[in-house]
């Protein structure tokens, strides 16, 4: 089935890795080096190489769930999730507590996915501060992923809909939409 963005996605992946692939790592300050003679930039070859199947696996578990969605949408019960809180300083609050408990440990304090209990997961944890500022990040995604967690793409991410209310999920989501602020900051409204 053709899906534009799943392929916009694969060929921005592909870009970026012959870009990496293309550094001199033993020169310094790693210059690049010119393409081979005849390597044509818009059209690299190796098509067959953007199958997920032949995906790295990291890459391919990462993208899991973002293709489930682009192609899906969320499951049925998520469809018209949205956050019913109220951006205040103490809803901000809240959720940062909550989120320092349940999530920092692995995706860090700052939603950088490098908490320390989640260094040795593979793949590793969401890198929540990007995510949260997608155009895909919308509500019902990001409630869908924090209640049904990780198992269904073969990620570790714990599943908290038994653990957590839906109203303490969406003080999380809202404490990630005002920016990961440290508990105590000061938080516009």
């Amino acid at each position: 089935m053709w899906n534009p963005t799943w392929w916009a996605a694969c060929l921005l992946a592909s870009g970026l890795a012959l870009a990496v692939a293309a550094l001199d790592p033993g020169g310094a300050g790693a210059q690049l080096r010119d393409p081979p003679l005849g390597w044509d930039m818009w059209d690299p070859g190796g098509r067959e190489l953007w199958e997920p199947e032949r995906m790295d696996p990291t890459l391919r578990w990462r993208m899991t769930r973002h293709s489930s969605f682009i192609q899906d949408g969320v499951p049925a019960a998520y469809r018209d999730a949205r956050n019913p809180t109220t951006r205040t300083p103490a809803t901000v609050r809240a959720g940062g507590v909550l989120y320092a408990a349940r999530c920092a440990a692995c995706h860090d304090p700052s939603g950088t996915g490098h908490g320390d209990a989640g260094l040795a997961l593979s793949p590793s944890p969401a890198l929540l501060a990007q995510l949260i500022r997608m155009p895909d990040a919308v509500d019902a995604y990001l409630l869908w992923a924090i209640s049904d967690g990780g198992k269904p793409f073969g990620t570790s991410m714990p599943a908290f809909k038994d653990a957590l209310t839906s109203e303490q999920i969406w003080q999380i989501i809202t404490y990630m939409r005002a920016g990961f602020p440290a508990i105590g900051e000061t938080v516009r409204e």
